[in-house]
């Protein structure tokens, strides 16, 4: 089911709109649909994972506590990347469905810190202007 403010398709990258500064003030945070990769570092500061845990227990452990728990919605161990689940409407589960913000935005995942400058279309984004 996709929500109804999505106003760009965030899989057709040609689509996306050049990054500006300000951009984010007035988008919907369609960013925020896109599925989020992540690493334990990015784990322990979301407080999802304990650096004792991180620094103790193997990866493969720690993903299948996450995966139980629904704290991670699948792991790729070639590559030690976590993905992170999404709400059934499509948007990350840290963003407020009311406000388009980030409910954790001081420990965001490093993916999120360095959109759009990296990426599917690196310095573009799928901008959706609010109404």
């Amino acid at each position: 089911m996709r929500s109804s403010i999505h106003i760009v398709d965030v899989d057709r990258t040609e689509t996306w709109t050049r990054y500006r500064p300000g951009l984010c003030d007035r988008c919907m945070a369609n960013c925020c649909t896109m599925p989020v990769e992540v690493k334990l570092a990015d784990l322990v500061r979301l407080e999802l994972v304990d650096p004792f845990e991180a620094e103790h227990e193997e990866s493969r452990q720690i993903a299948k506590r996450l995966t139980k728990a629904g704290l991670i919605e699948r792991y790729n161990s070639k590559h030690d990347i976590y993905t992170l689940p999404r709400r059934a409407d499509g948007d990350c589960r840290f963003l407020d469905a009311q406000t388009r913000r980030c409910t954790v935005y001081d420990k965001r995942p490093s993916t999120c810190r360095k959109h759009p400058q990296v990426g599917p279309r690196p310095n573009h984004c799928p901008y959706g202007q609010r109404s």
